[in-house]
């Protein structure tokens, strides 16, 4: 399929609502789109904590813009629903995110419908998650990740075979008991295997993101490329903390290591990763990685993937490859 060009104008229409007895709310999803093209993939998108289906345009807009359906839920967690750890459903939030991913592409058919004459132009086999920090956990259980219990043993296994590729944005590592006492008492569940993680993936860290909730250094947002199969590319940004250079809003105060390069990065890196994994345009990650010559991030990948067999690292910077 070829890509939309030049990039498209985008509509978006919040909230398109879920209805979820067994959540105590409705689902609140935000759908946004390109005005032009067919066949277009779409991207379902976890936010973070305390996130919603309004966070993170500044990749958001890009992707529609270049040919993406971007399906954005708002979880339990949502600084806008105000649930506090009373509410009996905060204990196993991090499941209620997972059934809510698992909803979202169930009723996909339903929330593109939301936006009129979209229906007909998407292509709902070809669907990507994508997750930022908590979301990247999330997502990663529909690709095969499994979180541990106080044993050691693998919880459920929540893999889904609907979702193509996925992108981890700076998502937690594993446990190996160097989870602060904090984490250990109020998130035993940040304790993954990746070691069924098959699903193709692409994860982006940034070499500056040290996290309050691990003893560990920034290299705790890499485990999952270097412990599952499915992860065939790491981008880590230099100088990069949580919000990889602010992908989660336009000028946001919480941005502690603003970088409009860096969030370009991550726009192409993703964009040309989910173009090629989705069998949009197969030639967009190479391209990508023999297009960009210095230094804002650096690329490694496995030594063979089905993306691009051989690739090897190399620096990135600003340019057009995606």
């Amino acid at each position: 399929m070829s890509r939309s060009t030049p990039p498209s104008p985008v509509l978006s229409i919040r909230p398109a609502l879920l209805p979820a007895p067994d959540r105590g709310t409705d689902l609140a999803v935000r759908v946004t789109a390109p005005t032009t093209g067919t066949d277009l993939p779409v991207i379902v998108l976890a936010h973070g904590f305390g996130g919603s289906m309004t966070s993170y345009d500044p990749l958001v807009d890009h992707w529609s813009a270049n040919g993406f359906v971007v399906v954005q839920p708002t979880f339990l967690d949502s600084s806008t629903l105000g649930l506090t750890p009373a509410d009996p459903r905060y204990p196993v939030i991090w499941q209620h995110r997972v059934d809510d991913l698992v909803h979202v592409i169930d009723e996909v058919d339903t929330l593109v419908a939301s936006l009129p004459g979209l229906r007909e132009r998407v292509d709902t086999d070809r669907l990507a998650v994508v997750g930022h920090s908590w979301g990247g956990q999330s997502v990663g259980m529909l690709l095969g990740a499994r979180v541990l219990d106080a044993e050691g043993r693998p919880g459920a296994d929540r893999t889904d075979d609907r979702v193509r590729a996925g992108v981890l944005l700076a998502t937690t590592g594993v446990a190996r008991g160097d989870l602060v006492p904090f984490a250990q008492e109020h998130f035993a569940f940040m304790d993954p295997d990746f070691t069924g993680l098959t699903t193709p993936s692409l994860v982006v860290a940034g070499d500056h993101d040290q996290s309050a909730l691990s003893t560990r250094g920034p290299d705790w947002f890499t485990d999952v490329y270097h412990r599952s199969p499915g992860a065939r590319h790491l981008v880590t940004l230099h100088g990069g903390e949580h919000s990889l250079g602010g992908i989660q809003d336009y000028a946001s105060t919480a941005t502690t290591d603003e970088s409009p390069e860096r969030v370009d990065l991550v726009r192409r890196a993703t964009t040309a990763f989910l173009r090629t994994a989705l069998d949009v345009e197969p030639d967009a990650w190479a391209e990508f990685a023999a297009t960009t010559t210095e230094p804002v991030g650096s690329l490694d990948s496995a030594p063979t993937t089905p993306l691009r067999s051989g690739l090897r690292g190399g620096d990135l910077t600003e340019g057009s490859a995606a």
